[in-house]
């Protein structure tokens, strides 16, 4: 018999949320993190008493009500709502893309004014969009992709917007409505107190190690568990033997401010070019805070290196194909589990993360509760 049911590689929700089920099943997980924290990229640093998102916005959305109740049960959540901002050369416009934007933009008021504006300059595109910058001109016009989605698009990715495929913005809320509010789903919100209260809800009765390394240690820390739950990249768990998946990084630059409130509003996305960061986070407003300071965090885009931090994997033909040849390795795999956005190589919001965990519990330990 081995010290543990389970070791669990990395910390953030996927393994959070297997971590919890298994606790439930009365099962022991150790849990191995290379970072100085638990919880993965949702982890909340407190300055100033404000809970800061230290790797980035996060803004639990869901229309699934099992997720939901779920995260519920662990902790309430308030009503924040996500409506940033664009900023292009200091004209401000509303997101997603709705009547107040196209209002500013045309000086119109009506949606059948805006569809008409979108209807004349979505004319260039014919056929099935080829690429980005096609897909972008033909749901929202020139003029807003040339303003609003081309220079941050790029600076997000580091390519020319000709050469990122459609699919990435297929996504995109257009709506011919006066409504701020970028998702659609039925629940949204931020968690009372951040979302380190959840992380340790979902990690009590673990054994925890941070500032280790797995594939350091790996033989030593396989010894101890009958199943390995990995959330690392995969193809760094395989030694890179058909060659290097890509990401994309970035890079945070945090400030503590003299001021009760910077820009009025969580998330301002620059959109030109020339601005280095692709937006300002202002972390007090994500619990409605009134702390007499306040603090902002600029977030910039980075090619990812070996090293760096990985945070959003490059789904185009070529990594998905090397990807797949990785997968083909992990499904033979009887005593690893691969999960969440690096094992599984994928762009998961949160509530797809859980998703995710559950699927892999239920067929790992069962029907759950």
């Amino acid at each position: 018999m081995k010290k543990y049911d389970y070791v669990l590689v990395g910390s953030g929700l996927f393994n959070g949320v297997f971590a919890y089920l298994a606790r439930q099943k009365n099962k022991s997980c150790l849990v191995v993190e290379k970072r100085d924290h638990i919880g993965g990229n949702i982890y909340c640093e407190e300055m100033e008493g404000i809970h800061v998102h230290k790797y980035g916005a996060h803004i639990f959305h869901t229309s699934n009500r099992r997720v939901w109740n779920f995260v519920n049960n662990l902790v309430e959540f308030n009503r924040y709502t996500n409506s940033p901002v664009a900023n292009y050369h200091g004209e401000m416009y509303n997101m997603p893309f709705n009547m107040n934007t196209f209002s500013k933009m045309w000086g119109i008021s009506t949606p059948a004014e805006a569809k008409a504006k979108i209807e004349e300059q979505r004319a260039g595109v014919v056929g099935e969009p080829k690429n980005l910058e096609e897909q972008a001109i033909s749901l929202v016009g020139r003029d807003i992709y040339e303003k609003l989605v081309k220079g941050y698009t790029e600076k997000q990715w580091g390519r020319d917007c000709k050469d990122l495929p459609a699919f990435i913005i297929k996504r995109l809320p257009v709506r011919y409505t006066y409504d701020n509010n970028y998702f659609n789903d039925l629940y949204q919100g931020i968690p009372m107190g951040g979302y380190n209260v959840i992380i340790e809800k979902l990690f009590e009765g673990c054994d925890i190690e941070t500032g280790v390394d797995y594939l350091e240690n790996k033989e030593h820390y396989d010894s101890l568990g009958e199943k390995v739950i990995y959330t690392g990249t995969i193809d760094a768990y395989y030694g890179y033997q058909f060659g290097k998946l890509e990401y994309r990084s970035l890079k945070f630059e945090t400030q503590v401010l003299d001021e009760e409130n910077h820009q009025g509003v969580a998330v301002v996305n620059y959109t030109d070019r020339e601005t280095p960061y692709t937006r300002i986070i202002e972390h007090k407003h994500f619990e409605f805070g009134t702390q007499p300071k306040t603090v902002i965090t600029r977030e910039y885009p980075v090619t990812w290196s070996e090293g760096m931090e990985p945070y959003y994997p490059v789904n185009d033909e070529k990594n998905q194909a090397l990807y797949q040849k990785y997968a083909a390795l992990g499904a033979e795999e009887k005593k690893v589990i691969f999960g969440g956005r690096l094992g599984e190589y994928k762009y998961y919001d949160m509530d797809k993360v859980i998703e995710s965990a559950f699927k892999a519990a239920e067929k790992e330990l069962g029907e759950l509760e």
